[in-house]
C-alpha cells in the first residue's frame, strides 16, 4: 500500500508539474507578446496581434483581436480565397455563343490576354478561327478605379485601371534599347521622351517617358473603343459591337491554370490580378461582371461564419475604405490551411523576413519559418500568414499596424523580433 500510494504520489506530482512548466512558459510567452506591443515603436498608434494553434485550432494569443484596421493589401488574402472558392483550374478567359455564321463574345474580367508577365494568348488564338466575331462590351456593372482609390494614381503602374477584356495589363510597357520599343505597338506614335513628373495625360493616352528611364509600366486608359482597335489588330480582321447578346446558352473558353495567377499576385502583391481575379469570379455566378456581387456571395456563403465582418470594397486593398479584424484575417487563413494541401498553399505563399516578401533564399539566423502576405499604405504595414515553429508547430497570425508615424523598416524589424521569438519558444 505505501508503494502504491508512493508511485501514485510521483505520478500525480509529475502531471502537476507538467501542468506548471506548460502554464508557466505559456504565461511567460503571453507577457513577453505584450511587452513586444507596448515597445517605443509602437507607441501612438494602433496595433493588433491574434495568433492561433493551426492544428489544434486552440487561441494562443489575442490583442486587439476584434479591433478593425485599414487592412491594405493583406485584402489579398480574402481575394485569394475567393478565386479558391469561385474559379476552376483554368480561369475563364471569355464566354461566346454562336448564332448562325456569327460567334457572339463577352469577357470575363481573364487579366492574363497578353499580360507583360503571363503573354497569355489563349482567347486570340481561338478567335483567330472564327470568321464573323460580334463583342458586347456591356456585362461590366463597375467603374474604371475602385471605391476609395487614390485617382491621382491614375499613370503609376501599381493602379491600372479595370476592364472586361482587359489587354497586356492594361498597360503600355516601354523599353528603352537602341531606340525605344512600345508594347502595344498601337501606341507607338503616342510616347515621347520629356523629362515631366508625369507619365500620362490624365484623359488621354499620350505618355511621356523620361529619358534616363531604361524600363516602364504606364497605365493606358481603357475603352470600349479601344478594346475593339487593339483586338482587331491583333485579329487582322474587323470585328463588330453589338448591343444584345442572343438568349442561347453560353459556353466558356478557358486559360492558362489559376494557381499561376494566384501565385503571381500575392507574391507581387499585384494590385490588377487581385481587381481581374474577383470580376472572373463573379463571371461564374451571372452574366454581369461584378467585383461588389462576388463579395455579396461570399458574405453569404463561404464567410458567413465570420465573427466581425469587414467593411470589404475592392480585391486589392488600394482603397482606405477596407476595414477588417485580425481575427477575420486568421479565420480566413484557417480556412485555406483546412482546405488547401499544406504542399499546394506554401508554394502559393509568399516568404516574408524582416527585409519583406522574398521568393527564394534564407534568413541569416535560420531557415524560412515565415509564409505571410503583407500589406502597406502610408503609416499602415500589415503582416497575415502562417509560421513554422522550431518544435514544429503550425501557428496562424495576423499582425496588424495602422497609423504610425515612424519608419515602416522599424515596425517590420519589431514584426519580425517577435515572429521570430515564437518560432523559438512555441
Amino acid at each position: 500500500m505505501i508503494k502504491t500510494g508512493f508511485k501514485s504520489f510521483n505520478y500525480l506530482t509529475t502531471i502537476l508539474l507538467i501542468f506548471y512548466f506548460l502554464f508557466s512558459g505559456c504565461a511567460s510567452l503571453k507577457k513577453s507578446l505584450n511587452n513586444d506591443l507596448n515597445t517605443q515603436i509602437f507607441q501612438n498608434s494602433l496595433h493588433g496581434l491574434v495568433i492561433s494553434d493551426g492544428k489544434t485550432k486552440k487561441l494562443v494569443y489575442n490583442h486587439h483581436g476584434d479591433t478593425y484596421f485599414t487592412p491594405a493589401s493583406n485584402v489579398k488574402i480574402f481575394t485569394f480565397y475567393t478565386g479558391l472558392c469561385l474559379l476552376p483550374k483554368h480561369i475563364p478567359s471569355l464566354r461566346y455563343t454562336v448564332t448562325k455564321d456569327t460567334v457572339y463574345v463577352e469577357g470575363t474580367g481573364n487579366p492574363t490576354w497578353l499580360h507583360p508577365f503571363f503573354k497569355d494568348s489563349t482567347a486570340i488564338r481561338w478567335l483567330k478561327q472564327q470568321s464573323n466575331i460580334a463583342l458586347y462590351p456591356n456585362n461590366f456593372e463597375g467603374r474604371r478605379y475602385g471605391p476609395g482609390w487614390a485617382w491621382e494614381d491614375y499613370d503609376t503602374s501599381f493602379s491600372p485601371e479595370i476592364s472586361p477584356i482587359p489587354l497586356y495589363g492594361n498597360v503600355v510597357s516601354i523599353y528603352k534599347m537602341d531606340s525605344l520599343k512600345i508594347s502595344p505597338v498601337y501606341f507607338e506614335d503616342k510616347v515621347t521622351l520629356r523629362d515631366t513628373t508625369i507619365s500620362r495625360n490624365e484623359f488621354s493616352n499620350d505618355f511621356y517617358v523620361k529619358p534616363e528611364l531604361d524600363s516602364v509600366q504606364i497605365p493606358f486608359r481603357t475603352s470600349t473603343q479601344l478594346t475593339q482597335n487593339l483586338l482587331e489588330g491583333l485579329l487582322g480582321k474587323k470585328i463588330v459591337l453589338t448591343s444584345q447578346f442572343p438568349a442561347k446558352e453560353k459556353k466558356t473558353l478557358y486559360g492558362m491554370e489559376t494557381d499561376s495567377i494566384y501565385k503571381r499576385m500575392l507574391f507581387e502583391s499585384d494590385n490588377f490580378l487581385a481587381e481581374q481575379l474577383l470580376i472572373t469570379a463573379s463571371s461564374t455566378l451571372s452574366d454581369t461582371l461584378s467585383i461588389e456581387r462576388a463579395i455579396a456571395h461570399m458574405f453569404e456563403n463561404d464567410l458567413s461564419d465570420l465573427e466581425n465582418k469587414p467593411r470589404w470594397v475592392d480585391g486589392s486593398g488600394l482603397s482606405r475604405y477596407n476595414l477588417f479584424t485580425p481575427k477575420s484575417m486568421v479565420h480566413v487563413l484557417q480556412k485555406l490551411y483546412d482546405e488547401v494541401p499544406e504542399e499546394r498553399l506554401f508554394k502559393l505563399f509568399p516568404m516574408w523576413d524582416v527585409s519583406g516578401t522574398v521568393e527564394t533564399g534564407k534568413n541569416p539566423d535560420t531557415d524560412p519559418f515565415i509564409f505571410a502576405k503583407s500589406g502597406s499604405l502610408g503609416n499602415n504595414y500589415n503582416l497575415s500568414g502562417y509560421l513554422k515553429t522550431k518544435s514544429g508547430k503550425l501557428l496562424i497570425f495576423s499582425f496588424m499596424n495602422n497609423h504610425f508615424k515612424t519608419p515602416a523598416s522599424e515596425v517590420r524589424q519589431q514584426i519580425f523580433l517577435t515572429l521570430k521569438k515564437l518560432y523559438d519558444r512555441y
